[in-house]
């Protein structure tokens, strides 16, 4: 018999070498797959016992089909009535095309016909299509002009073994998909190590092989290295399989197959070795702990602190030892730790016997343990493209490079140059001195650059910061071009004390080696904590995209922000900071803005001000309401916040009680600002001071059709605003679009006049960057005085006041462009058009207010 067990690209040479040792024969590797031959035996051992196959497949049959007749002829001629059993159901896939098979779905239902077709005439009985639980899959691969059909003997993909209690325990959280992890552990050779017989050395030091997982992210390397240590068959487990519904299934054959299983099993009770797990970041540790004690497989795995010492310690003696790691998924501001961890345990002498392979996305492994991998393999774990990278053991490393430099070189062998150069020594590390006796390894020595500039920046910042009375400020704004990175600092009030670190990324230019700039960014990430006295846990590390389904504020993960965020956002314990004599709860952990937008605290001041002559206060596109408390502050009395979300909302609202601004006179409205604004046109409500800091762009789905960029629709926004305002009052408008150009001319054609105040607004820790936002005082002129002050002529002016007196005479309009039309919902924002007569005096809180 003819099969093949597929495989994701990248383990084809480990599954040909598994299928190997299983004892299968004419193994070859192919694409995506490795073929093998054999009796039924054969294929139910690749069935019960492969790590890394996804499926195994029998090979029915080959034939040529250039066209549908072929393709029909050829699945009907082979003898289906002694394949599939009776009453069985059956799917096809087709995969592949040929000149004239171009549809695989025609292609699957041209061989379902033929199949079927043949059963009626031999057995009087059609089989029974189930396409989503087939008792018999088939899977259709067509290529140029032939044709092949094979039968899944796997059912589900061989892949989906964990166990259900660890599944459910990791829902929601990474656990590495089991074949990625035999492959990973492959590359150390921890089944040799397993099936080490100890010596008498070995048990006089209590000598164990051992495994060590430094950076164990949900558990999933810790599974696998437990089953393949108790030598548990991995297909031992599974209930169903897809040869049950084959005619030639031998339930004999497979139950002495399992018997053996067993039996092995219960030899390899007598195995001993260690597994030492850590991780840089606790919480990824805790979900590996909890997935590990749900399996069963606690007393298995030896937790412990990610510090070299403690894993050391935790290891002990060692005959013969692997290292392994996962950091597909740390975070960014953990990377550099997490990486040093590794490099640090590979140049201990207790593990120098001991290989190491990491599963990275980035990379920067090498770095870290200063020597490029021996061997890379590309995968695409999640759909996500890494690289499993592997370095040989320091033993293995030193063999190699001194049978390359020894003195009778001249007469080793070509594949021993070859290996030499394969397995270079490591260099040695570069590490940085702060002053504080503990040397910081680094990625990149010219961070030392890096590190003498921060210091000095941190310095100046801490006097400017004791003298302005500022606890959250910025140190540091890209001083450096190659370390182009902006650091806050936050600094918690006496009800949550501590220091935290937000620490942003500028892009860096295509010139730019990505892996380069990525080396230096975490360089600064294990730099920065250091200097300025930050624990690495309250350092948090953003990148800046614009998020899909375009919400204004981009979230950082699903984190803590899930479905269930708005329900908590009053009562979750965030930490508290204080400004400008207020206190306002932020959030490091789930979006990628905090929660108050530092280089506005002259901006929020200047509210603050301009509010003490004002009754009345508007603030859209409201965010957490920062600005809604310098003005209550301020003294206004009576508040309007408004926000498309009501996250934000809830959060505006904490931030006001928290500073004792509570009462019906502060008012929360969840709508869409600019139909908020139509629809507050036709009542009488007017504010004194009206505060607008709009997002740059959005498209979220709350705004229907409707997208919104400030560069495009600032116009519309602002000559809505003004009518907003009471007599004598202004708005303050802001905005940190770097290249807004604010429309004057069609604005003063409305009336609105704007006064740049951006430079005033500048405060002195984001000096660097001018512009960092823009800020205008806005206000309502006659037409006349507007267009005016931004130099219209006479003409122009005349021309204007006509066109509104006689709205006849006013010049044809290009129809409103797409995305004003979907927005435009009418004066009553609800599509209708308003009723004749006086504008109906309406609550400004009635429009849409927040659900709850």
């Amino acid at each position: 018999m003819e099969f093949y067990a597929s495989c994701p690209e990248g383990f084809e040479s480990a599954l040909a070498d598994e299928l190997k040792w299983l004892g299968l024969s004419h193994v070859r590797r192919l694409k995506g797959r490795a073929t093998f031959e054999g009796e039924l035996e054969q294929g139910l051992r690749a069935c019960l016992w492969s790590r890394l196959a996804s499926r195994v497949f029998v090979v029915l049959g080959r034939f040529e089909a250039q066209d549908a007749d072929e393709l029909y002829d050829g699945v009907y001629d082979i003898a289906w009535e002694n394949i599939v059993r009776p009453g069985a159901t059956i799917a096809i896939t087709a995969r592949g095309v040929t000149e004239q098979l171009r549809n695989t779905r025609f292609s699957a239902l041209r061989a379902k016909d033929a199949l079927c077709d043949r059963l009626a005439e031999t057995t009087g009985r059609r089989a029974d299509v189930d396409a989503a639980d087939p008792d018999v899959h088939l899977l259709l691969s067509l290529r140029q002009r032939r044709a092949s059909i094979s039968l899944d003997l796997s059912g589900d993909p061989l892949f989906k073994r964990l166990p259900p209690a660890a599944t459910r325990a990791g829902e929601g959280s990474h656990v590495l998909r089991p074949d990625y992890a035999a492959l990973v552990l492959a590359q150390v050779g921890w089944t040799a190590l397993c099936e080490h017989e100890l010596t008498a050395d070995d048990y006089e030091n209590e000598a164990l092989p051992t495994l060590v997982d430094a950076s164990c992210a949900g558990g999933g390397l810790l599974l696998e290295a437990v089953n393949i240590l108790t030598d548990r068959a991995p297909g031992a487990a599974r209930k169903r399989w897809g040869f049950e519904g084959w005619q030639l299934h031998d339930a004999a054959l497979w139950e002495q197959l399992l018997a053996e299983a067993h039996e092995r099993e219960a030899a390899a009770r007598e195995r001993q070795a260690r597994i030492v797990a850590a991780d840089i970041d606790p919480a990824a540790r805790k979900t590996a702990e909890r997935m590990v004690k749900c399996a069963g497989y606690k007393r298995f795995v030896d937790f412990c602190a990610a510090k070299p010492a403690t894993v050391l310690d935790h290891a002990g003696a060692v005959a013969g030892a692997a290292v392994v790691a996962d950091t597909t998924e740390t975070s960014l501001s953990l990377m550099h730790d997490a990486m040093t961890l590794v490099g640090e345990l590979r140049c201990a002498p207790e593990l120098a016997s001991a290989p190491v392979a990491a599963l990275t996305r980035d990379g920067l492994m090498a770095r870290a343990l200063h020597a490029e991998p021996a061997r890379s393999i590309a995968v695409m774990p999640n759909n996500e493209e890494a690289t499993i990278e592997v370095w040989p053991s320091l033993d293995h490393a030193a063999a190699a490079f001194e049978a390359a430099t020894s003195a009778d070189a001249e007469g080793k062998t070509a594949d021993a140059e070859d290996e030499a150069a394969n397995t270079p020594m490591p260099e040695p590390a570069a590490t940085l001195d702060l002053g504080d006796g503990k040397p910081l390894p680094v990625l990149i020595p010219e961070s030392e650059q890096f590190a003498n500039r921060l210091r000095k920046n941190a310095r100046l910042r801490r006097k400017w910061a004791k003298r302005e009375c500022v606890s959250c400020y910025r140190v540091y704004d890209a001083d450096l071009p190659d370390y182009s990175a902006a650091i806050d600092l936050y600094e918690g009030c006496p009800q949550t004390p501590g220091r935290w670190l937000v620490i942003a990324e500028y892009a860096a230019p295509k010139t730019i080696d990505p892996a380069l700039a990525q080396a230096r960014m975490l360089d600064i990430l294990a730099i920065a904590p250091r200097i300025l006295d930050v624990p690495a846990e309250h350092v948090h590390a953003k990148a800046r995209m614009r998020s899909r389904g375009g919400s204004q504020y981009g979230k950082q993960g699903a984190g803590k922000g899930g479905s269930g965020e708005r329900t908590n956002i009053a009562r979750r314990r965030l930490p508290l900071i204080e400004e400008g004599g207020l206190t306002f709860a932020v959030n490091f952990d789930d979006y990628l803005d905090v929660g108050i937008f530092l280089d506005h605290r002259v901006t929020r001041n200047l509210v603050r001000e301009h509010a003490k002559q004002a009754r009345r206060f508007l603030n859209l596109f409201a965010y957490t309401g920062t600005a809604t408390c310098y003005a209550a502050d301020g003294g206004v009395e009576e508040t309007v916040t408004v926000d498309l979300s009501n996250t934000y909302l809830d959060w505006a609202e904490r931030n006001m009680r928290q500073n004792g601004f509570v009462g019906p006179q502060h008012h929360f409205v969840r709508d869409d600002v600019l139909a908020w604004i139509r629809d507050q046109r036709q009542t009488r409500n007017r504010w004194n001071l009206i505060f607008v800091d709009p997002p740059t762009f959005s498209n979220s789905s709350k705004m229907g059709r409707r997208t919104w960029d400030v560069q495009r629709d600032h116009v519309e926004l602002l000559a809505g605003v003004s009518r907003l305002l009471a007599q004598g009052g202004h708005a303050i408008f802001s905005c940190n679009l770097r290249g807004f150009r604010p429309e004057t001319r069609k604005l003063a054609r409305v009336g609105v006049v704007l006064e740049d105040i951006t430079a005033q607004t500048i405060p002195e820790d984001f000096a660097r960057n001018q512009k960092v936002h823009h800020c205008y005082i806005v206000r309502r002129l006659p037409i006349e005085d507007a267009m005016a002050e931004v130099g219209f002529s006479a003409e122009e002016i005349a021309e204007r006041v006509e066109e509104l007196r006689n709205p006849e005479a006013r010049k044809p309009r290009a129809a409103a462009p797409a995305h004003a039309q979907a927005g435009d919902r009418g004066p009553r924002g609800d599509g209708k058009p308003s009723p004749a007569g006086k504008p109906k005096k309406k609550k400004f809180y009635a429009s849409k207010p927040k659900s709850k």
